[in-house]
């Protein structure tokens, strides 16, 4: 008998249009298997009936020989995705019961193309986390453990886990300054940012608007491929939306390296780096060798400053996006003697303590007397690390680096100085900065027997290179570890 729930996304298109199965019947599979995962807290709501229908008219069409890219294939949607009819949070209880009467655009191109949407993901409140402990639904627990409950990595740690675990065969994400990447290397999966405007904006709840961008978390990197072929494409409604046709991401992933140059950049290396991370980078480097690459060393010499400009900018945009959560048109609301009251007690109340924190930072930032002094020097920072980046593309293809500076750690771990969670994010900013595609790969296990990732970064545009060099990894890796499932024993 098949186990459904152990394809991949690629497998299971085939296994459908093959009629080797029904869109029913790995739906169910997947159902069952969301059930039997409940303890991991990786979904916020759930839509097994929508789910099953949209299973059966997927059946159907694919009777006719008809259908989409994602033809009956059940995956899962971030709760940061507004969805027709379907309850979105962004994890926060300031938006409550919030059911939008409309969809957001990468979700509707899915819908388009036959997905069956299980339901909705689990995230850090607004997107604003890196252990997705932030939620005001809980955290959520990482498929792997060893002897305590890990984060998943955030904010996108609900699709990362619900991937990793093998209760849906994909899922949307969103990264703003590693939201996807690192999860999936917390999770033993695949994550690709694709280059700014490259998926549409429209729709998705707002954390960092120059910043945010939607992508896939898979198993694969075909699978990642397959998934943003659909998720990506021109959008008028979103004005940061790149009017590009859109490359074939999927046969991409069979181009190889040979003639390509990877870069190395010298500033990734970092003191006290484990050595785990440090063994499995230069294992890269050797695979991407073999595989008929060219290594050159370069340059990005404003990386240092990545982290202080972005923990200036994403906050300074989130003080400005979340000024709308006044409990007037939408969400809860909490009554007081008049509106200044109404609003302040509203938001107090509503937004949970990391969102709070953000908002008061970049309120600062923002303000008379440190707007120059603060947000107008770390936009001219980020001009700097995007010209970092340009000088690098003279020498080499893409860069190579490692995605996260450690692997999973224990759920509930204390974190006196919020500065120690956010280096989480120190090697995946700088694409966000630039606007730069941006891939983590499963590569090898580090001495706790948990997931490490290695990243690829590219030219904007230029997403065919990162799958090809993301194949090529994944390739040599071979890297087939899976979590025990320890949830459902």
């Amino acid at each position: 008998m098949t186990d459904f729930t152990n394809l991949t996304l690629e497998g299971a298109l085939a296994g459908l249009k093959a009629k080797d199965f029904t869109s029913l019947e790995i739906t169910e599979a997947h159902i069952k298997a969301c059930e039997d995962a409940s303890e991991l807290n990786a979904f916020i709501t759930t839509d097994y009936d929508n789910a099953r229908a949209a299973a059966k008219a997927s059946d159907e069409k694919l009777a006719k020989g008809d259908g989409g890219l994602l033809e009956g294939a059940p995956l899962g949607v971030k709760d940061l995705f507004c969805t027709e009819g379907v309850r979105t949070t962004a994890g926060s209880k300031i938006l409550g019961d919030f059911t939008p009467q409309y969809e957001s655009t990468v979700t509707s191109n899915m819908k388009r193309d036959g997905m069956v949407m299980l339901g909705k993901l689990n995230l850090d409140e607004f997107a604003m986390g890196s252990a997705n402990e932030t939620s005001y639904f809980g955290p959520v627990i990482n498929p792997w453990k060893v002897d305590d409950n890990l984060v998943p990595g955030g904010s996108s740690g609900g699709s990362a886990s619900a991937v990793a675990a093998r209760i849906c065969l994909g899922a949307t994400a969103t990264d703003t300054g590693g939201s996807i990447r690192q999860p999936a290397s917390f999770t033993g999966t695949v994550g690709i940012k694709p280059t700014y405007g490259r998926c549409s904006r429209w729709g998705v709840v707002a954390f960092a608007s120059s910043l945010d961008q939607a992508g896939p978390i898979t198993r694969t990197v075909k699978d990642s491929a397959i998934m943003l072929q659909s998720m990506a494409g021109y959008d008028p409604k979103d004005s940061t939306s790149i009017n590009e046709a859109l490359p074939d991401f999927m046969a991409a992933c069979d181009k190889g390296v040979k003639g390509l140059k990877i870069g190395i950049p010298k500033e990734y290396t970092m003191d006290g780096m484990p050595s785990d991370i440090e063994e499995l980078w230069q294992q890269g480097i050797k695979w991407l060798e073999e595989a008929g690459a060219e290594i050159v060393h370069v340059s990005l010499p404003h990386t240092k400053y990545a982290l202080p400009a972005y923990y200036i900018v994403a906050p300074a945009e989130a003080s400005s996006n979340l000024a709308r959560y006044d409990g007037m048109r939408y969400g809860n609301r909490v009554a007081g003697e008049d509106l200044n009251d109404t609003y302040e007690r509203t938001r107090a109340d509503g937004f949970g303590k990391e969102v709070r924190r953000r908002i008061m930072i970049g309120t600062y930032v923002l303000s008379a007397g440190y707007y120059d002094a603060y947000y107008l020097r770390a936009q001219k920072v980020r001009a700097r690390i995007a010209q970092d980046f340009k000088n690098a593309w003279e020498k080499c293809d893409a860069l190579l680096a490692p995605t996260c500076p450690s692997a999973a750690f224990p759920v509930g771990r204390p974190v006196n100085d919020p500065v120690q969670m956010y280096l989480n994010d120190i090697f995946t900013v700088t694409a966000n900065l630039a606007g730069l595609p941006a891939m983590s790969v499963p590569a090898s296990l580090d001495k706790d027997g948990l997931p490490l990732g290695l990243q690829i970064i590219g030219r904007a545009l230029d997403e065919e290179t990162v799958f090809a060099a993301g194949a090529a990894l994944e390739k040599a890796a071979d890297f087939k570890a899976e979590p025990e499932k320890w949830w459902s024993a």
